[in-house]
């Protein structure tokens, strides 16, 4: 009784529940004497468990453990942590010239490394390139004036910085006492006038600097994509810089022979555990800040066609993150997938190089200048590397056709390379009738030849590497927390003078080609991949991918009002709006009123998601208005989803003043046809001027009351 009348001044018992615990919790036979007995023996096994029996294993890890990543491997390679100051690496890598860049597809990237290249082989300037999200931003104050700094930007979404930007903006954007003005530099931004915010992140970055006293060595570059001009413009502001370099810095030019900053070597010691098979690079750790989790292996569920027409396809594929835990998604997120290229273009391109034999030879890559990062996991083969981690099927910019003459093994393929990249004219006409990537490219510059001359260093350093591509996840995750499903559209475009001959999207008809295979039928256009994987690991209908947050989200209250704009593959998001607030009036909550507008050719073919959105029609009620818009309806004219918000207008303009939220999902130039649709609107119901209509449009889009979700 002593030891309970401690425990209950310890915790506060009172005296008249403690002579009841004693009275009825005092054992009175041998059955409570057993109780006891079990209790005490499963509570000390519970205690004594991972101590006195379970041990883990200390060895387990062995299991998991990749020999590659052990003396010399990537890991240990890492194992001194880089400085994150910019101007120390300048100075202990004896560079003078830094190549930034911000990039959210690779583009960006790809112009960076090729500048940095250029830099080096033809004006004989020690360069580097540098990852923004790589390096402490205020040590930028720190670079001499003895150096140069290169920025190259893109811009995507409202004006939105790329992920590996947004440190950088953060700094520039909010720094005040710094000083820049020991910094010399030039700049050059990616952006598309589709979007309303075209090449903001550019302008903002070169406003910074020399609000900072940054000096200018040139005009500010644009690039513009909504006329695929993006390559010619960066070529042409390219040659502006070195202008710059001969006639202000006085730069001596030098002849341009390739140097390698890679060394690709064959190492046949190394067993086929010791390699990279084709594991996706690059994974995110799942941190915060860049806003992706990290790349697992998940299995395709199920997946169907939604289109009706033969040589059209649209899919449907539920994804299962069962085996993945740790992988959750929100409504609105997005579900990238990692491709990997057709056996057609790895074979052709194996072929063209005379490495077929040596296709699954161990390789190891190094950098050779300590300001090099590679990128690539290493020891891989070159059969991994023209399947899982290039992009061979893009089309060859002209900087590479011009640079692959000094491999060609002939005078007459040299010749033919030279004045195809030297003419601007003569390559914009031949690459839109053709299409080559690297591979037929060599093979039309000197057909039966190996290019046994072209180094595999070469290809590493300039073809761009393979990124995953992103599709808005179309269900709601509170729905289907664990089946996260996308929308996607095997792409597949005619060449303008062959209309036999077709460009296929890589990864919508890589997910074409598994779709095919789990019905046991072969893809509609003969194309094949390996779809078991890197070491079978995508076997059974698997795909590598992760999750990338989104700011699409909707609001937080399901009483607000929604109005929904999406054409094509842009309902995907919508579908997961829908389901999710069914679910919620479900539940007895209140729903606000909808309107969703939605595109597309026509109600035969490619109208998505019919029967679901009519079924959601009848279980909102009145609160759901679905409108149409169909371009290529027969006996009907050509409406688009514009034309349609023009015409609902005053009724979206009641959801709007009635604190609705808006959302635009689809292509850039649709959005902004929407955006002027819902802008003239406002200037007939309410009398606004145009000034009034622009200062509205941002006061909703920073409260986020006005979202998009578009590409191209």
């Amino acid at each position: 009784m002593a030891s309970l009348s401690h425990l209950a001044s310890q915790w506060n018992i009172p005296p008249v529940l403690l002579d009841q615990i004693y009275k009825y919790g005092t054992p009175t036979g041998m059955a409570d004497y057993a109780a006891l007995a079990i209790i005490a023996g499963v509570s000390g096994a519970y205690i004594s468990r991972g101590y006195l029996w379970d041990q883990p294993d200390p060895y387990a890890y062995l299991a998991y453990e990749r020999p590659q990543l052990k003396n010399g491997g990537q890991a240990g390679a890492n194992a001194n942590k880089e400085t994150r100051n910019i101007a120390q690496k300048l100075e202990e890598t004896g560079k003078d010239i830094v190549v930034f860049w911000g990039s959210q597809s690779g583009t960006a990237e790809g112009f960076a490394h090729r500048l940095a290249r250029e830099v080096t082989i033809r004006w004989g300037q020690e360069c580097m390139t540098a990852d923004l999200s790589d390096y402490d931003p205020v040590t930028i104050s720190e670079i001499p004036n003895t150096k140069l700094a290169i920025f190259i930007v893109s811009t995507y979404g409202e004006g939105d910085p790329s992920d590996n930007t947004v440190e950088f903006w953060s700094w520039i954007t909010k720094a005040t006492d710094i000083s820049l003005s020991n910094l010399r530099y030039a700049a050059f931004g990616l952006g598309n006038t589709n979007y309303k915010f075209y090449n903001k992140v550019v302008d903002i970055v070169v406003e910074g600097l020399n609000k900072f006293g940054a000096q200018p060595l040139m005009p500010v570059g644009k690039a513009n994509d909504a006329e695929g001009a993006t390559e010619e413009d960066f070529m042409s502001w390219k040659d502006q810089l070195f202008s710059v370099f001969k006639e202000q810095l006085g730069f001596q030019e030098v002849e341009a022979k390739y140097i390698p900053s890679l060394l690709v070597q064959e190492d046949e010691s190394l067993e086929p555990i010791d390699l990279h098979h084709g594991e996706p690079h690059g994974q995110s750790d799942g941190s915060k800040a860049n806003q992706s989790s990290v790349v697992r292996t998940l299995s395709i569920s199920n997946s169907r066609e939604l289109f009706t027409s033969s040589d059209r396809h649209c899919l449907h594929m539920d994804l299962d993150l069962t085996s993945q835990p740790e992988l959750t998604y929100k409504t609105g997120d997005h579900l990238a997938v990692w491709p990997g290229n057709p056996d057609s273009e790895v074979d052709l391109l194996l072929q063209v190089l005379g490495t077929s034999s040596r296709r699954d030879i161990p390789l190891h890559i190094k950098a050779i200048d300590s300001a090099t990062k590679v990128t690539i996991p290493s020891p891989t083969t070159t059969h991994a590397l023209l399947r899982y981690y290039l992009e061979i099927c893009a089309p060859v910019n002209r900087d590479n056709v011009r640079d692959l003459a000094q491999f060609a093994p002939t005078p007459e393929a040299k010749a033919y390379l030279l004045q195809l990249g030297q003419d601007k004219n003569q390559y914009a006409n031949f690459i839109n009738r053709t299409h080559l990537n690297i591979g037929r490219l060599l093979r039309l510059a000197c057909p039966g030849q190996t290019w046994s001359n072209l180094p595999l260093a070469y290809l590493v350093e300039t073809l761009p590497h393979i990124r995953p591509r992103y599709y808005s996840i179309s269900s709601s995750s509170v729905v289907s927390p664990r089946k996260p499903s996308i929308t996607a559209i095997a792409t597949t475009t005619p060449l303008p003078d062959n209309t036999n001959e077709l460009i296929h999207g890589v990864t919508s008809n890589y997910l074409l080609a598994i779709s095919q295979q789990a019905r046991s039928q072969p893809h509609p256009y003969g194309i094949t991949y390996h779809l078991n994987g890197p070491s079978d690991a995508l076997k059974d209908g698997k795909v590598f991918a992760h999750i990338r947050r989104s700011k699409f989200k909707l609001p937080i209250t399901g009483k607000t009002p929604l109005i929904m704009v999406g054409a094509g593959t842009g309902l995907a998001p919508f579908r997961a709006f829908l389901s999710e607030r069914c679910q919620v009036q479900k539940v007895g909550k209140e729903i606000g009123q909808m309107i969703l507008f939605f595109g597309c050719r026509n109600t035969n073919e490619d109208f998505i998601y019919r029967e679901e959105l009519e079924e959601m029609q009848k279980t909102l009620g009145d609160k759901l208005r679905l409108v149409t818009a169909f371009s290529r309806q027969e006996g009907s004219p050509r409406k688009y989803v514009q034309d349609r918000v023009s015409e609902f207008g005053e009724d979206v303009v009641k959801l709007i003043d009635e604190g609705g939220s808006f959302y635009v999902c689809g292509r850039a130039g649709m959005a902004r046809e929407v955006e002027k649709a819902v802008g003239s609107t406002m200037m007939a119901v309410k009398g606004w001027s145009e000034d009034e209509v622009n200062n509205w449009s941002k006061a909703v889009k920073k409260k986020n009351k006005w979202q998009e979700d578009v590409w191209g």
